[in-house]
């Protein structure tokens, strides 16, 4: 007896409750070669970085190798106290390896010139420094690798790094060369053919101070000074490339650009013939120098805009075709200053080239009629006289347009006796 018999109530009153279906999961099987543990923590999920494959990590050595582990003695080629230490060895067959320490290769260390007094009382005194010091720099350099900046902070007396680095690189100069049977064997050698300059460094380092230790106002001054630099740039560009479209040489051939003097016809041989002046490139690098930092090679194309804008566009091609065909770059390679300069320098010489090229034709173009000989003329006369016949004929009077054009209104003319039109009132 229940509680539906006390209340009398039917056993079946209340539908049956559905049960809810719960999503099935799928099961993922755990790889081989993955602990549970591990593969737990993953959460099934792919791992991010990519796992070692599970043949290899069940992969059995060849039966017929023996490798063993021991624990055996090494020492270092690149120690020169022969320490004795020990490490765990793989050994296959009983047999160790044999050679060297493995990491004895990465030992480098910098070969460091050495001097003999004599040679130091022949080429190496220097009023500034003393032998000792000398000595003991190069001993320095010898124990820590040439490290100047712990060299510096080692050093006995006080020198700066610059200092050290210039006693140091003149002094193995000065024994290369004395040692040297000519001075050709080692004019390729690093120290020889790039000496240290002392004062370059320190510039160097000066300026690389100052743009480090700019503020956000400096930073953001210069950031406006460019962009002004930019936009002034953008403005001058529609005037330049009307300069240069005025300056391109014509199709025709040479323009007479000197005026013509009364009373005298134009001849090739009064024309003044084109020539090209350079500009002088302190403009350009006074503006360059707003910019503060700046590639040499943005400088190089400004130099080359400035000097080529007396010249057409067809002028600039012929050069660049040359460089080409000279097997010369268009850029420099390494733009350095000298080398920048003697680009510059070529460009100045092949547009001087161009332009006395230019003048020969011009020149042979005006003695072309005289050695054809074809016609005899006057060297006043003009090219473009013809002859005009006159007006008065064998076969009686006739007068052409241009003489009635002339006549007067005194004069009859032939459209007098002609019959007048009627107008539109007399119909």
């Amino acid at each position: 007896m229940d509680a539906k018999d006390i209340l009398g109530l039917p056993k079946n009153s209340f539908p049956a409750l559905e049960k809810k279906s719960r999503p099935h999961k799928e099961s993922h099987r755990k790889p081989d070669g993955i602990s549970r543990e591990v593969y737990a923590l993953t959460g099934g999920v792919p791992p991010l970085m990519p796992s070692l494959d599970s043949s290899q990590l069940k992969k059995k050595p060849p039966s017929h190798e023996k490798i063993t582990w021991q624990w055996l003695p090494f020492t270092n080629s690149a120690r020169k106290d022969n320490l004795q230490l020990y490490h765990w060895v793989r050994v296959v067959n009983g047999v160790p390896p044999t050679g060297d320490y493995s990491f004895a290769k990465y030992n480098k260390s910098v070969d460091v010139v050495k001097y003999t007094d004599e040679e130091y009382d022949k080429y190496l005194t220097d009023p500034m420094w003393t032998k000792e010091e000398t000595n003991q720099l190069f001993d320095l350099c010898q124990r820590f690798d040439l490290r100047f900046i712990i060299i510096a902070d080692r050093f006995p007396s006080s020198r700066t790094v610059e200092e050290l680095k210039d006693r140091y690189y003149s002094v193995s100069r000065a024994i290369l060369i004395a040692r040297a049977s000519s001075t050709g064997d080692v004019a390729t050698h690093p120290l020889v053919k790039e000496p240290y300059n002392v004062s370059q460094e320190i510039e160097r380092k000066r300026a690389l101070s100052m743009v480090l230790s700019q503020t956000r106002q400096q930073e953001r001054r210069d950031e406006e000074v460019l962009v002004e630099a930019k936009r002034i740039a953008e403005l001058r560009m529609p005037a330049k490339a009307v300069e240069e479209s005025q300056l391109a040489p014509s199709n025709a051939g040479a323009e007479v650009t000197g005026r013509a003097v009364p009373g005298e016809t134009a001849s090739p041989s009064n024309a003044q013939l084109p020539s090209i002046t350079f500009p002088d490139n302190a403009s350009t690098l006074a503006s360059l120098r707003i910019l503060r930092v700046y590639l040499r090679t943005y400088a190089l194309d400004q130099m080359v805009q400035a000097t080529s804008s007396s010249a057409g566009p067809r002028t600039v091609k012929r050069i660049e075709q040359t460089l080409l065909d000279l097997g010369v770059n268009l850029k420099p390679r390494v733009p350095t200053k000298a080398v920048c300069a003697e680009h510059l320098e070529l460009r100045k010489e092949m547009l001087t080239l161009l332009n006395l090229q230019k003048q020969v034709q011009y020149k042979e173009a005006e003695g072309s009629p005289f050695r054809d000989g074809s016609y005899n003329e006057a060297p006043g006369t003009p090219k473009d006289w013809t002859f005009i016949p006159d007006t008065m004929n064998f076969g009686g009077e006739r007068v052409s347009k241009k003489d009635q054009k002339r006549k007067g209104h005194g004069h009859p003319s032939s459209s007098a006796h002609k019959r007048p039109r009627k107008k539109a009132s007399e119909f």
